[in-house]
């Protein structure tokens, strides 16, 4: 046996389980096994079976990834917070779900996370494929990257505070041996570095979208919260269409403010939602299947 028939024996091994999860376990197996081939000497053979001997076989290692992923998964999970069952209690128990607001801060943030992504792609890629012809491109690409590796990885763990979602807590493998061209060459048949790059593009329209949706949301509620305090110091009627304007009569006040009181709830809930649809979308293009790697990953 050698690396890549005990990685291969991993991930076959943690078949079904969580892409990331795999992504984690298969990065740092191959992490340690390298290193300790590495400072081995005499027979590689025999040095590698002691190596499997300390490490574990393919089986057991994944088992004891699976079980520390229900042990972790436990602990970091929130504290559940029990909300009467009834249609009404589901509809408001939005409002003390952290989830939500978390989800909310996501959306909020996707417009600057988005924009710098979208920059990044748009005035790095184009300039290394120009420049590949006189070879300095070449670096550069591998320096794309390498940062889109990074990127991936950093936005996963955002996904994964704030969504919810379990994400790699490890990056993508990557080659290690062979020159520059090999090196690229690997990123180029990554289809994950692919998908990567498309998340990284659509992250700006999408973050202009969830950006626009929640302050909108947002300042309708509390505008309508706000009107009738404000017309309880003034005679002039704040709302006006056309030549008429309109006071609100105090007896109305109440069912005014409860109306801006359900718009921010519902806010919540379609930031919950639209939080965990961009939760999976992430996942889909960040992590993908276990099986997708390049060929000389697998």
């Amino acid at each position: 046996m050698n690396i890549e028939e005990y990685i291969s024996g991993l991930r076959a091994a943690l078949a079904g389980a969580d892409p990331a999860l795999v992504q984690d376990a298969v990065y740092d197996a191959e992490e340690y096994l390298h290193s300790e081939m590495a400072s081995c000497e005499g027979d590689p053979v025999a040095c590698f079976a002691g190596i499997v001997e300390r490490y574990g076989t393919p089986e057991e290692v994944a088992a004891a990834y699976l079980d520390t992923e229900v042990t972790v998964a436990r602990a970091l999970k929130p504290p559940v917070i029990t909300a009467p069952r009834s249609p009404l209690g589901r509809f408001f128990g939005v409002v003390i779900d952290p989830r939500s607001y978390a989800a909310l801060v996501y959306l909020l943030l996707s417009l600057v996370t988005g924009t710098v992504y979208f920059t990044l792609v748009t005035a790095l890629l184009p300039t290394s494929l120009g420049l590949a012809p006189i070879g300095i491109g070449l670096l550069l690409l591998l320096v794309f990257f390498a940062m889109v590796r990074a990127i991936s990885l950093a936005e996963g763990r955002v996904v994964e505070s704030l969504l919810g979602v379990r994400m790699p807590r490890r990056p993508r493998s990557a080659v290690r041996e062979g020159d520059l061209g090999d090196r690229i060459k690997y990123w180029l048949t990554d289809v994950r570095t692919w998908t990567s790059i498309l998340y990284m593009v659509l992250q700006f329209p999408l973050g202009i979208i969830y950006f626009t949706i929640v302050v909108t949301a947002l300042v309708i509620s509390a505008s309508v919260v706000a009107y009738p305090i404000a017309q309880l110091f003034t005679d002039y009627p704040l709302v006006q269409w056309g030549s008429y304007g309109y006071i609100l009569q105090p007896w109305a006040t109440p069912l005014v403010m409860a109306v801006g009181l359900l718009g921010f709830v519902a806010t919540l809930h379609l930031c919950k939602g639209i939080g965990w649809l961009h939760a999976a979308y992430a996942k889909a293009l960040l992590v993908g299947r276990y099986t997708d790697a390049p060929a000389g990953d697998q």
